[in-house]
């Protein structure tokens, strides 16, 4: 099950996936918890915690002592990391944009469901990956269950600026997506250079929304303000963004799409422990039908890896 450009076996990288996706949904939850200790608008909070979670990696990389690999040329790190960069500021960006302008519910759906038909879409065209029938169906089945789980329950209101920032969120995370694959399949993928890449341009890109918002909040409890800002930085930043870089670049990128549907699985359960939401038939619903298609996907990917190449003629 290895990938041999990239040197990180397939299973790995699902697994990768998987936490990326778990720990991701952890944000929604820190994030209320930020707001409710103190002022700090969205992009102040994306801004520290892009800029925060760089100094962390930066840290790693220079304590790390085993031998690295050989450096790529300065050009195509920069190429790299300001397409990477850019792709992730654009994601978040336009994400806060549509919630905005539309709503929580319409926002997530209409960003993490597009994402994977985009990604499709972009994975067929430019690489020739195909998903086949038995993946078409899970993405459907994918997308209807984050459709019940965000939509079910909801006020919902839907208003066309909002569903363009959406769609440009999704675009954006396409190809994030798109390009770290494309990276890997071609031998170039290093995952801890990428993510330190991508925070520094996306910090960038985010300080003159964060200077504008206010970029120091005001809180009557300043170390539990730290200790959120901490979480959020390092577990589903710093270490979940490594992770995602890694994985996407040796699983199908349709297949991240779906396994990134993981998110708004791990909100919802937390809502209900944490938060005190209470369980609904649409809660269940949604969650085993994006449960089911990412566990199908899953080993889908992970059977294609294990069959022996064909012998040559």
């Amino acid at each position: 099950m290895s990938n041999t450009a990239a040197g990180l076996p397939v299973g790995r990288g699902l697994l990768y996936l998987i936490v990326t996706g778990a720990t991701w949904g952890t944000v929604g939850a820190a994030a209320s918890l930020v707001y409710r200790t103190g002022d700090m608008g969205a992009f102040s909070l994306s801004f520290w915690r892009c800029a925060a979670g760089l100094v962390l990696l930066l840290a790693d990389r220079l304590l790390r002592t085993r031998a690295r690999p050989a450096a790529e040329p300065l050009r195509r790190r920069i190429v790299k990391a300001v397409a990477t960069g850019l792709g992730l500021a654009v994601f978040q960006t336009a994400y806060f944009a549509a919630v905005a302008s539309t709503g929580l519910a319409v926002a997530t759906v209409v960003t993490l469901g597009a994402g994977p038909v985009l990604i499709a879409l972009g994975a067929r065209l430019t690489m020739g990956e195909r998903l086949g029938t038995g993946g078409l169906l899970a993405v459907a089945g994918a997308l209807a269950g984050l459709a019940v789980l965000t939509l079910c329950g909801s006020q919902a209101t839907v208003r066309p600026a909002g569903v363009l920032y959406a769609l440009l969120s999704a675009a954006g995370y396409c190809a994030m997506t798109l390009l770290t694959r494309r990276w890997g399949r071609d031998g170039h993928a290093d995952a801890s250079g990428t993510t330190i890449g991508a925070f520094g341009v996306t910090s960038l890109c985010l300080l003159p929304f964060a200077l504008a918002e206010g970029l120091y909040p005001h809180t009557d409890h300043p170390v539990r303000l730290l200790v959120l800002l901490a979480y959020i930085a390092s577990v589903p930043t710093a270490l979940a963004y490594g992770l995602y870089f890694a994985g996407a670049a040796v699983v199908r990128s349709a297949t991240v799409s779906v396994i990134m549907l993981l998110e708004p699985v791990t909100a919802a359960v937390l809502a209900v422990l944490l938060l005190g939401e209470h369980l609904t038939a649409a809660t269940v619903t949604g969650t085993l039908l994006l449960l089911g298609a990412v566990a199908g996907l899953a080993l889908s990917e992970a059977r294609g890896h294990r069959r022996p190449a064909p012998l040559a003629p």
